[in-house]
């Protein structure tokens, strides 16, 4: 008699299923022509250069340079945003694939997150590359500061579309409801602005935002001391750990309702 998988086995088939769906959604979204993988991180390129010509257009005269400030804030939005969205639709959407045995609701979760997180990261640091080549903005000061806070935007990013995507199999008003609640966040998500422009009230309440303390991590990285940035990595981290476990349980529940319908 066959015993059980041992947990190499398990993991590499988690794997492969995880691979093999990430696989599917960037071919779904994009097609299979070879433009398909680059449009993952050219949309989001585009999309930030856009938002950089209109913030230097619009806004003249800023304390700091325009195309550094547009790309580390803007492409968080899209790294937040974009997550979400997909995994709000990544059960409605997939329903038939939960009848294969290896495949389970948080794989649906995982591989939508692993999509839409290397998309941004990639047309982050790519779009920063270029930025500095055409002298639109200097070279960072810190490298491991912006590293350091892209990845744990990029870990709470995963956490709070867990959360968004788990909730979202308990009905349709969950997903209506992030429509105006996205809307609402991007102002005060830390990309349109830095904590030390704010009066020193609004400041101690930004700062309740785990956002913040990434983009002005990241921002700190770019400009060094040429800026003055307010965060706390610890608190950004332990933000990541509650929006992560919540998540988790989110989407055991969700896969509880969802074998029983």
């Amino acid at each position: 008699m066959q015993g059980e998988p041992s947990f190499p086995d398990s993991l590499r088939v988690q794997l492969r299923v995880l691979g093999a769906l990430s696989m599917r959604e960037i071919v779904t979204r994009f097609g299979r022509d070879q433009i398909g993988f680059w449009w993952l991180f050219v949309e989001p390129m585009i999309l930030t250069v856009g938002v950089t010509v209109l913030w230097s257009v619009f806004h003249g005269r800023t304390p700091v340079p325009i195309a550094a400030f547009a790309v580390s804030g803007y492409s968080m939005v899209l790294l937040w945003r974009s997550t979400v969205n997909s995994c709000i639709w990544a059960v409605a959407s997939n329903t038939a694939l939960l009848h294969h045995r290896n495949v389970k609701v948080l794989d649906l979760f995982i591989s939508r997150i692993l999509v839409e997180v290397a998309g941004s990261t990639i047309s982050f640091f790519l779009l920063s590359v270029v930025y500095v080549f055409l002298g639109l903005m200097a070279p960072p000061v810190d490298l491991m500061n912006i590293l350091v806070g892209w990845l744990a935007l990029a870990w709470f990013t995963a956490g709070w579309a867990l959360c968004w995507g788990a909730a979202s199999t308990y009905g349709e008003l969950v997903r209506i409801a992030w429509i105006p609640l996205g809307y609402f966040f991007f102002p005060i998500c830390g990309a349109a602005f830095m904590v030390d422009w704010l009066p020193s009230k609004l400041q101690a309440l930004a700062l309740w935002i785990p956002t913040v303390h990434g983009v002005e991590m990241m921002r700190a990285g770019i400009w060094g001391s040429g800026v003055r940035a307010h965060y706390d990595i610890w608190f950004l981290l332990a933000s990541c750990v509650i929006v992560t476990l919540l998540g988790l349980v989110l989407a055991r529940g969700a896969a509880y309702r969802v074998d029983s319908l």
